[in-house]
This record gives C-alpha cells, structure tokens and sequence, in this order.
C-alpha cells in the first residue's frame, strides 16, 4: 500500500471501529461522481463517503431483495472520506496522487470510449472515478484481510462500493474488496436485480 492508501486505511478503519448499533449487515464506499461537485477549477469530481445499514433499516427484507441491497433505501447517514463540499487534507492529497499517477483532466470523460457496439456502458466515468474506486477498494480488502471487520462485528459483513446505478466497475471493486466471498450475496442479488 502507498502512503496515501494507508493514510485512507487508517481514516476508514478508524471511523469503522466507532460503528456499535446492531444489526449492522453491510458497509457502504459510496463513490459519486457529480456534475456539481467541483474542486480546484475541475468539475464533476468524485466524492467519498462511508456508511452501513442494519437489519431494522430494511424491515426484514428478504436475502436478495432491492430494498437489502440497494443504496436508495438505505438510510445514508455517511462519512466523507474525501469531500468535494468541505475539502480536507484527504482532499488535497487525492489531488496529489491523481497528479503523481498522471491522472489528468479530473472529470472530463471520453465520449467515444463510453460504449460498445451494442450500446453497452464499457466506460470508466470520468477520469479519476474508476481510479478512487481502486482506491477504495484496496483499503475494504486490506480491512477484510486484517480482519478487521470480522473481529469488529462478530462476523462477516461485505463492503459494497457503488456509485447511484451499480456499473460494471463497481461491481469489480466490490469483488475485489471482498476476497472471501463476503459479498457474494450481494453480486447474485444484483445479477437477479439487472444490475449486472
């Protein structure tokens, strides 16, 4: 892990171990990409924000139901990771590493490689999106190998990392972040759902 993604490892983990209601099945890496949000002269800029819901906030709904899985009817009572809003040093330091990794044009996406032949989003939103993902998704696995989430609530709960819709690529960084299988149960509702 680099520094940076350490230094997130070490903000994320530490606002995780504050969680204590029960019940809680599942934690949310939202990661929106907004046409509003705008950050040093660059628009629609990705935010980070960290969240759980708990078995009381979806009524009991089945294992694979939408209401379970799906972040609209979760509570979204969130913490900013990286915040567009209210720019911090975690802020400033993503900037840094876009332009130490030689990300550039924050925001802007290309449109003739959003889609296939067949109409299919095969796009990685805009640039920087699909690289926070990556981001995220490192510090959910590396938290899921320390044991960290396991030890903390007593069993197993998946991360899931999701923008609003659930694209491809969300679904790979949820994958990823999840090595053991903690997630499975999310991935077969999403394919029963159409997501994927």
């Amino acid at each position: 892990m680099t520094e940076f993604t350490t230094a997130l490892y070490d903000k994320v983990k530490s606002e995780i171990l504050k969680w204590n209601e029960d019940g809680i099945y599942a934690i949310s890496f939202f990661i929106n990409a907004n046409e509003s949000n705008e950050y040093k002269g660059f628009e629609n800029v990705s935010s980070w924000a960290i969240s759980y819901n708990t078995e009381k906030d979806c009524n009991g709904a089945d294992e694979l139901d939408e209401e379970r899985w799906n972040y609209a009817f979760w509570r979204q009572d969130e913490t900013m990771i990286i915040d567009t809003d209210e720019p911090d040093v975690f802020t400033e330091k993503l900037f840094d590493w876009y332009a130490e990794n030689g990300i550039t044009n924050i925001g802007e996406e290309n449109e003739d490689e959003m889609y296939d032949e067949d109409c299919n989003y095969i796009g990685k939103g805009p640039s920087g999106h699909y690289e926070l993902l990556q981001l995220a998704s490192e510090v959910a696995r590396k938290l899921q190998e320390d044991g960290v989430i396991k030890e903390h609530f007593g069993k197993e709960i998946p991360v899931i990392i999701h923008g609003l819709e659930y694209a491809w690529y969300d679904i790979e960084a949820t994958k990823n972040a999840n090595p053991d299988g903690e997630a499975d149960t999310f991935i077969k509702a999403m394919e029963e759902l159409g997501f994927c």
